[in-house]
């Protein structure tokens, strides 16, 4: 698969000697890759690998280490994020790992096999597993003849010991990137028996960080990228010598922590400030309007000439038909209908009276209530021509096509009873509001006052009837809240419906059981049946709906009006409005945060990590020794080397210093050094070692792991001092 990458491809791979090895800083977080014996390795990039589609070729491609952000554009990257070979600080992924390989070495320039040997970091105490599948990995997919793999953090500690910065005997402390370790140095060699590790590291901090900032900061949660809170960590982020009297002084002296408070300023553009628009602007939006009205004016005339037309066209049809039809003989009329479409005389007609009325409605013409009315009489006596003949003058589907006609009259009739009912309400409605205006302009004051009055004494009856209706207006004798039993939830007419039904049961078991045999048993039916009288799907009564128009006119004449709360319905939460962003919600201020965050590396248990701090780590690391010498315990306190990544924020040293001077006797000499370079002194001292005339000594060869197996693994052990 080809690589995306910005690292330039070295071109003098084979001018090295096929003896000078390889020296590879395998770290969580950075791959370094080298020649041994330069100061320097050829080729840094980020130990990730990203393997997204292109959004175009669909082919996919593979981006190890750093890239460049404006290339993710053309590649789809929702389904493959950034992924590690690591977990914690162990190689398990060594699919992954392959591809850091493969680009490694070819940024290194090599082209076929790889015929030199390597040396490669590894964590402190590394399962046999993990480095069985990498010396298998080296070994069968690159063909490296010989491989030796050391500690990182001991490499470091040599480099500084031979640039005299620490001594033989020491403790080296390496808060990296997933772990922290501590490790003893005895006559210049680890002693892997009183190590020490936790999970905790760099990786916790920056991700730490990242949450504070987006819990404070929720609009801007696409600005705090991994890298970027990566470099504001490095950039800002230092150890509190007291953490608790830092916090004070944030909390208490706001002048004092104003000076150690840093911000970052996001771009920001000032909105478009609304400004009136100008008398031609006005005059040129009208005009627009004016003419876009015309043209919609002049689109519905001719939409509307062309129904017209399309009408009076379709009525002449009629009326030919009509006269056409008043030609032809009796016997003629059924073949002549059937050629037409239309069944009688009457269907004709009708249909040229609706047409009549869609045409006066189109010219705008008004309406002739007289003889719309006469018509109607007309057409409803035609409709209905068997309602006033006898019974015994029709013929049995006549007497059936009538019982039809009475069922489909009545029920128009009960319509048209609706419809004047609610003219007739509407009209008293009008003529309420109309007595209730004059009111109003009569005396606007006494009128407001009125309805206030009005609103509190319906308020109250209305609450009234609803606790009738929720426990019948009765105690239940407890004094507790909450009590109320099943039959003080009836409500009135409930309670007559279960009385009706006791009675009926009772009646019944005297003797035999007549009921229904009378027409008031009937009545009874009704009044006990489930679905009659039932309140809970009834209309609102009066009250309540006065109550609604009366609280409704007050709002519109009250600004100051507040209408009361229905306690029994859930009202809808109101939807928080938004604010908007102004130039200071583009400062990131970064006050508590710049301690707070590397705290965890002494606290881990503040993110529920249950392990103890770096200080502790180095109490329980001198506790684990073998033996026991109160000498060598203050040789090694005397030269405590600080090395990672970590080990880079200010105030670490002593902070470390303080913390472990109060677990160890009083008196005992303390002396903490950091790295001369925390982060490239592990790979520098590796290049050292494995420029030694010594080293092929310490490495085993392609042979050695063919014929002893992986097993043999177990039993190996680098030797730092040649």
């Amino acid at each position: 698969m080809p690589f995306i990458s910005n690292i330039q491809r070295q071109t003098d791979f084979n001018l090295f000697d096929s003896n000078t090895p390889i020296v590879i800083d395998n770290g969580a977080s950075y791959f370094r890759i080298g020649w041994a014996g330069e100061a320097e390795p050829r080729v840094i990039f980020r130990n990730i690998v990203q393997r997204p589609r292109h959004k175009v070729t669909g082919e996919t491609v593979t981006i190890v280490g750093d890239h460049d952000p404006a290339l993710l554009k053309y590649f789809d990257c929702t389904r493959s994020g950034p992924r590690s070979a690591f977990d914690s600080n162990v190689v398990y992924q060594f699919e992954t790992m392959e591809y850091i390989l493969d680009f490694g070495f070819d940024r290194m320039g090599a082209t076929t096999e790889i015929d030199h040997p390597v040396l490669i970091t590894e964590c402190v105490c590394n399962p046999v597993q993990s480095r069985s599948k990498m010396a298998e990995l080296l070994f069968e997919t690159y063909g490296v003849p010989s491989i030796a793999f050391g500690v990182d953090v001991a490499f470091s500690y040599k480099y500084n010991q031979q640039q005299g910065v620490c001594a033989k005997d020491g403790l080296a402390l390496c808060p990296g990137f997933n772990t922290t370790h501590v490790i003893p140095f005895v006559n210049g060699e680890p002693v892997y028996e009183g190590c020490c590790r936790t999970n905790i590291g760099g990786f916790h901090v920056t991700n730490h960080l990242k949450q504070l900032l987006s819990l404070k900061y929720p609009y801007h949660l696409t600005r705090f990228t991994w890298e970027k809170v990566e470099d504001l960590k490095m950039e800002h982020c230092y150890i509190a010598p007291d953490y608790a009297s830092e916090a004070r002084l944030f909390q208490k002296e706001p002048e004092q922590a104003e000076g150690k408070t840093r911000c970052w300023e996001l771009p920001w553009v000032p909105p478009p400030t609304d400004e009136p628009p100008s008398e031609e602007e006005i005059a040129r939006k009208a005009a627009i309007k004016e003419k876009q009205g015309q043209r919609l004016r002049e689109m519905a005339e001719a939409k509307r000439s062309s129904k017209i037309n399309e009408l009076e066209n379709e009525l002449h049809g009629l009326e030919f038909l009509l006269h056409q039809l008043e030609q032809v003989e009796e016997s003629e009329v059924l073949p002549f209908l059937s050629e037409t479409g239309y069944v009688n005389r009457q269907e004709i007609e009708s249909a040229r009276n609706k047409v009549m009325q869609s045409l006066r409605k189109a010219k705008g013409e008004p309406k002739n209530e007289q003889a719309e009315t006469e018509k109607e009489d007309l057409g409803t006596s035609e409709k209905y021509s068997l309602i006033n003949i006898p019974d015994d003058m029709l013929t049995e589907e006549q007497l059936n096509e009538k019982k039809k006609q009475l069922s489909l009259k009545s029920m128009a009739d009960g319509r048209q009873r609706l419809k004047q009912k609610r003219y007739e309400e509407e009209l008293e409605r009008e003529r309420k509001q109309q007595l209730e205006e004059e009111k109003r302009l009569e005396n606007p004051d006494l009128y407001l006052e009125q309805l206030h009055a009005r609103y509190k004494d319906l308020s109250e009856r209305v609450d009234q009837q609803k606790r009738l209706k929720t426990n019948g207006g009765h105690s239940n004798g407890n004094s507790l809240s909450g009590g109320i039993g099943r039959g003080e939830r009836l409500n009135a007419a409930q309670r007559e419906r279960m009385r009706l039904l006791t009675t009926a049961a009772f009646d019944r078991g005297k003797g035999e059981d007549t009921f229904g045999a009378r027409d008031e048993d009937w009545q009874l039916y009704k009044l006990m049946s489930k679905d009659y009288g039932n309140d809970d799907d009834e209309e609102p009564d009066e009250d309540e709906t006065e109550l609604t128009r009366i609280s409704s006119r007050l709002q519109d004449l009250d600004p100051t009006f507040i209408p009361k709360l229905d306690a029994s319905t859930s009202q809808p939460a109101e939807v928080p409005r938004v604010r908007p962003l102004t130039k200071e919600d583009f400062k990131i201020v970064i006050g508590v945060e710049r301690f707070r965050c590397p705290e965890i590396l002494f606290n881990p248990n503040w993110i529920g990590v249950d392990q103890v701090g770096l200080d502790e780590m180095a109490g329980v690391s001198i506790r684990r020794l073998p033996y026991k010498d109160e000498t060598l315990e203050q040789r090694l306190t005397s030269s405590i080397l600080v090395t990672g990544g970590s080990s880079l924020f200010p105030g670490i040293v002593e902070r470390l210093e303080a913390g472990i001077r109060m677990i160890r006797p009083c008196g005992s000499p303390i002396k903490i050094v950091r790295a001369l370079d925390p982060v490239m002194d592990a790979w520098r001292g590796a290049a050292t070692f494995a420029s030694d005339s010594q080293f092929h000594m310490q490495t085993f060869s392609r042979l050695d792991y063919y014929e002893k197996g992986e097993d043999w693994l177990r039993s190996y052990q680098l030797r730092y001092t040649l």
